[in-house]
C-alpha cells in the first residue's frame, strides 16, 4: 500500500532531516575523537607545557611560557613488522604525578635532589606505549614496549621541529666511530643541511629570545646510542648504528666490524627504552640541571660502602716529568713511588698508571721489567693512596679475568680506553664491565668513551668518562671551547677533562709537547675548573714536582672536594661565563671560568648563612698575557657581601669560603 501524498511529502522531509541528523551526530563524534586524541601535559610550575596529538601518528609540542620551543616532533619505533607510532590507536590513558627525592651515592651537584614531574603515559594497541614527563626545567619521553620474548629494533625515528631559526651547538662527526672529543660547531639551525655530519649528544640549541635546550639520553641499556643529523629543513632527526654481528680486532685497542645486524636493538619485549629528555630555560637552569640522573634509574648494587670518589695524580699528560731526585725518572716504581708520595703529602686519594706499565698493550700480566703492581699497591696502601691500572677496552675483552686478577691483588680501579663506539654491543660492554668490576670491588674510569647515559647511577662505581676534548689535546683544547663544557658535555654528567696545569699559558703561546706541557688559560682558570667542572675522579695532570714548587695552589686544588651537599648557579652566559657556589658540609667554594672575552662579575653571598673567610685566587694585572699570573686574597664574609670577580681573558676565579 502507498504512501499518501500529504505523507509521502512529510515523510521525505523527515527522512532528510535524520540524515542531517546523523551527519551532524557523526561530525560531532568525529570531533570529539580528535579532541580526545589531543593531550595536555604541564609541569608542577605550570611553566613547561606539552601537546601531545595522536592521529596518523605521534607528536607533540611543547612551550616555555607563552614561546613555543619545539613544534610537531615526531616520534615512531620500528619493532619486528610492527611500526609504532604510525596509525596509532590509544587504549588507555594513564596520569601520575611523581614526588620524590633522589639520593646519590655519588653526588656531583647536590646531595639530594627532588623529581618532581607530571607523567602522562599513553598505551596503544600494539602491546606499547610511550610515556611522557614534563619537569620544570624541561620535558622527557620514552617507549614502553609490552611484547613476548625477544624483538628487533631497525630504527627508531625522532624529527625535532624548530617553530624559528634557533642556533644550534653541536659536536660533527663524520661517522658512529668517533672518540667524542671534537670541538663545538656553533651554527643556525637553517644552516645545518641534511648532507652534514651529524652530531653525538649532547647538543645545545638557542631560541631567538636566547632560551636554552639541551637534547640527550638516559637510561640507555641493551641499545645504542642516540646521534643527530639535519632534517635539512630547520629540524634535527635521529639517527643510530646498526649492530654488529661480527668484528675482528683492529691493531691492540681497536675493531673492525665486518658484517652488520639488519637491527639497531636486539632486546627484550617487554621493557622500557631510553629515556629522550630536553631541558628547558634559560643558561643557569642549563647548567644546574640533574636530568640525566633523574631518569637514570635506580641503583643496583646493595652495597655501596666501598665507593671512593677522589682525586688522581696522573702521570700521562706530564710525561713521568718530576726532577730534583736522585733516581731515573720514568716508567718504573720509583717515579711512581715519587707519585705516591706526592699524592700522600697532600691527601689525594690516588694515582693512575697509564699506558706504557705494561710491555705489551694486549698482555695485561706482563709488566715492565721496572714495574711491580703488587709493591706499588702496598706501597700506596701504607700512604693511603689507591692505584689505578690503565687498559685498552680490547685488552680488557679478551683477557676479562684480568678485573677479579687485579682486584684481588688490591688494585683500587680500571681506566679503560679506546671504546669509540657507541652501538648496542658496546653499550653493553661497558655494563659488563661496570658490573664485574663492581662484583670485584673496582672502581671504572671510561675514556674514549661516549658521554653519561644513566650507568654510572646503576652502577655508581663508575665514576667517570672522558668523551669531553680535554687538556689531552694540549694546543688543541682552549678556554673559547671549554667554556662550553658546563651548558653541554658536563651538564649530562661526569667528566674527565684532566684539569691542573701549572704551566699555564694563553692558547696562542701554547706550544707544550712530551716533557713540557702547557694548559691554556689562566693560573686561576686552572684552578677553578677544579670547582666548575664535575667528576666523580678528578685528575692533576701536572707533574708533582711543579705541584709541590706551587704549594699554595696545590694545597687550594687538594682541598676541592669531588662530591656535592648543594650547588647553585650564581651567574652564568653560555659561550662566556660561569660562576658557582658549592657546598661541602659547612665549607663553600666559588668557581668562575671566562673564554675568550674577559668579565667584570658581581656576585651575591646571601646563600651564606654566617659570615666567614674568603681566601680567593684571582687573575693577576697581566694574566691577559702572563697566564701564571695569579694574586691570592683574604677577606672576611657574611651574607650581605658582594663580590666583584674580574676575569681576565681565559681567566679564572676561585676561593674557598671557612667559618
Amino acid at each position: 500500500m502507498g504512501i499518501p501524498a500529504g505523507h509521502a511529502f512529510r515523510y521525505a522531509i523527515s527522512k532528510s532531516i535524520k540524515k542531517v541528523c546523523i551527519l551532524f551526530l557523526m561530525m560531532l563524534g568525529a570531533q570529539i575523537t580528535f579532541a580526545a586524541s589531543n593531550y595536555q601535559l604541564s609541569s608542577p610550575n605550570g611553566h613547561i607545557k606539552m601537546e601531545i596529538s595522536i592521529g596518523g601518528d605521534i607528536h607533540f609540542n611543547v612551550w616555555m611560557g607563552d614561546e613555543l620551543i619545539v613544534e610537531n616532533c615526531t616520534i615512531n619505533m620500528q619493532v619486528g613488522q610492527d611500526n609504532l607510532g604510525v596509525s596509532p590507536k590509544v587504549k588507555k590513558v594513564h596520569r601520575q604525578e611523581i614526588d620524590e627525592q633522589i639520593r646519590a651515592v655519588v653526588p656531583l651537584k647536590n646531595a639530594v635532589t627532588p623529581n618532581q614531574a607530571h607523567s602522562l603515559t599513553l598505551e596503544f594497541a600494539g602491546n606499547y606505549g610511550v610515556e611522557f614527563r614534563a619537569y620544570d626545567n624541561g620535558i622527557a619521553y620514552r617507549f614502553v614496549l609490552n611484547k613476548k620474548s625477544t624483538v628487533d629494533v631497525s630504527n627508531e625515528g625522532m624529527r625535532l621541529q624548530f617553530p624559528e631559526n634557533f642556533v644550534a651547538h653541536i659536536s660533527k662527526t663524520q661517522g658512529f666511530v668517533t672518540s667524542y672529543e671534537n670541538p663545538y660547531t656553533h651554527m643556525k639551525i637553517s644552516d645545518y643541511q641534511a648532507t652534514d655530519e651529524m652530531s653525538y649528544l649532547p647538543v645545545l640549541l638557542e631560541s631567538p629570545k636566547g632560551t636554552k635546550l639541551l637534547l640527550s639520553e638516559s637510561d640507555v641499556r641493551d641499545y645504542p646510542a642516540m646521534f643527530v643529523k639535519s632534517t635539512g629543513g630547520n629540524g634535527l632527526m635521529a639517527v643510530f648504528t646498526k649492530c654488529p654481528e661480527e668484528w675482528v680486532p683492529y691493531g691492540d685497542r681497536s675493531q673492525q666490524i665486518t658484517k652488520e645486524c639488519g637491527y639497531i636493538a636486539r632486546t627484550s619485549g617487554k621493557r622500557t627504552m631510553p629515556w629522550r629528555f630536553a631541558v628547558i630555560g634559560n643558561d643557569a637552569d642549563i647548567a644546574a640541571n640533574e636530568m640525566e640522573r633523574i631518569l637514570s634509574g635506580r641503583c643496583e648494587l646493595t652495597d655501596t660502602s666501598w665507593i671512593k670518589s677522589g682525586k688522581v695524580s696522573w702521570d700521562w699528560w706530564n710525561h713521568w716529568t718530576v726532577w730534583n731526585v736522585d733516581f731515573q725518572v720514568g716508567i718504573n716504581n720509583d717515579t711512581y713511588k715519587y707519585f705516591i708520595d706526592f699524592a700522600s703529602k697532600y691527601g689525594i686519594e690516588y694515582i693512575l698508571l697509564d699506558e706504557g706499565w705494561t710491555k705489551d698493550v694486549r698482555d695485561p700480566y706482563t709488566t715492565r721489567d721496572e714495574i711491580d703492581i703488587k709493591e706499588l699497591v702496598e706501597y700506596g696502601r701504607s700512604k693511603n693512596v689507591g692505584v689505578f691500572l690503565w687498559l685498552t677496552w680490547l685488552t680488557v675483552e679478551q683477557h676479562f679475568e684480568l678485573i677479579k686478577y687485579y682486584a684481588d691483588m688490591g688494585v683500587a680501579g680500571l681506566k679503560v680506553d679506546f671504546m669509540d663506539h657507541s652501538d648496542q654491543w658496546m653499550v653493553n660492554y661497558y655494563e659488563r664491565v661496570t658490573r664485574e668490576c663492581a662484583k670485584n670491588h673496582l672502581l671504572v674510569d671510561f675514556h674514549g668513551s661516549f658521554k653519561p647515559a644513566g650507568l654510572e647511577h646503576r652502577y655508581p662505581n663508575l665514576l667517570s668518562y672522558e668523551g669531553v676534548r680535554g687538556m689531552e689535546q694540549g694546543g688543541g683544547c682552549v678556554p673559547s671551547n671549554s667554556i662550553w663544557l658546563p651548558f653541554i658535555r658536563n651538564a649530562v654528567g661526569a667528566m674527565d677533562f684532566t684539569p691542573g696545569s701549572m704551566a699555564s699559558v694563553q692558547p696562542e703561546y701554547n706550544y707544550g709537547t712530551g716533557v713540557n706541557p702547557m694548559g691554556s688559560g689562566t693560573r686561576a682558570y686552572q684552578m677553578a675548573l677544579y670547582v666548575v667542572f664535575e667528576s666523580g675522579l678528578q685528575m692533576l695532570a701536572d707533574s708533582p714536582t711543579r705541584y709541590m714548587r706551587e704549594e699554595d695552589c696545590t694545597r687550594f686544588i687538594a682541598s676541592v672536594p669531588v662530591t656535592w651537599d648543594e650547588t647553585r648557579v650564581l651567574a652564568a652566559k653560555a659561550g662566556d661565563y660561569i660562576v658557582v657556589a658549592k657546598r661541602k658540609g659547612e665549607r663553600w667554594y666559588i668557581g668562575a671560568i671566562t673564554g675568550e672575552n674577559p668579565q667584570d662579575i658581581n656576585i651575591e653571598l646571601d646563600f651564606l648563612k654566617k659570615k666567614g673567610e674568603l681566601t680567593c685566587f684571582k687573575d693577576g694585572a697581566n694574566a691577559h698575557r702572563i697566564a701564571v699570573d695569579y694574586k691570592c686574597e683574604k677577606q672576611e664574609v657574611t651574607p650581605t657581601t658582594t663580590l666583584r670577580l674580574q676575569l681576565a681573558r681565559n681567566g679564572g676565579w676561585c676561593g674557598i669560603i671557612s667559618r
